[in-house]
């Protein structure tokens, strides 16, 4: 697999739109009808809170809440779409049920609602795989996702601000790390700079490689180039002139 995977479709903006569409229509219809839909959200360890493993990324309980959320939401989706096309479905799928699951086990009682869950799996799944696949594509993205969220790891510890899902949060985290290990991707191929590293290079016809062994010592060296002698018929006079550098004008004929 070459730089030719990575190609730019309508889908890399489209598929991330309307997933955060989802949330912020969710959020109206929550707000306007006075739904109460936080309720829906994981209550940890009791069997009516599992309808939250599902429910709880799509809820929020103020706008600035999902607005915080929808944009990373839009960049992730948007970077794991079209670098990793294939992996797309299954990591946001899995990991909204993952996470909610890791949720449910060691949350507090209380409602955990919000989509902040999934973006520490996208933020989680997207370094480390790129780490894991030693392309400099995928480490170059690595590197930018870390550089711009990287202060998120401090969210995934207890009492670090009141308010949040640290739960959620570590519950994402721990679930991309075991997806960047699950899930596979092609074998990225590096730049070929030589004739020599492309796979289907045959080094039989290399007239340079053929000069070396299997121990890679010199063998079968080239003949030397036989000398060329060149006489001067005696009838022939041969006149040197010599200019000294402190008299440039100055010349000696010899004969």
């Amino acid at each position: 697999m070459n730089d030719n995977h990575f190609k730019f479709s309508a889908s890399v903006i489209v598929l991330p739109f309307l997933f955060v569409l989802s949330l912020w229509a969710v959020f109206w219809a929550d707000v306007s009808y006075r739904l109460n839909l936080a309720e829906w959200g994981v209550f940890p360890r009791t069997f009516e809170g599992l309808r939250g493993v599902v429910l709880s990324p799509f809820l929020h309980g103020n706008i600035e809440h999902l607005y915080n959320n929808s944009i990373p939401l839009l960049i992730l989706l948007a970077a794991l779409r079209f670098f990793y096309r294939d992996q797309f479905f299954k990591v946001v799928a899995y990991g909204i049920l993952l996470s909610g699951l890791i949720t449910w086990v060691i949350g507090r009682d209380s409602y955990h609602i919000g989509a902040s869950g999934l973006v520490y799996v996208l933020v989680s799944f997207i370094f480390f795989k790129g780490l894991r696949t030693k392309y400099y594509r995928l480490v170059a993205l690595s590197l930018v996702v870390i550089m711009i969220y990287g202060s998120m790891v401090w969210y995934v510890f207890p009492d670090v601000e009141k308010g949040i899902s640290w739960e959620g949060h570590l519950g994402g985290l721990i679930t991309g790390f075991v997806f960047s290990i699950l899930f596979k991707t092609p074998e990225y191929q590096k730049i070929i700079k030589y004739d020599w590293e492309r796979p289907d290079f045959d080094p039989s016809g290399d007239k340079f490689l053929e000069r070396f062994d299997a121990d890679g010592n010199f063998v079968n060296l080239p003949k030397p180039e036989p000398e060329i002698e060149i006489t001067v018929p005696s009838n022939v006079t041969i006149i040197y002139n010599y200019l000294p550098k402190e008299n440039p004008l100055a010349s000696e004929e010899i004969k």
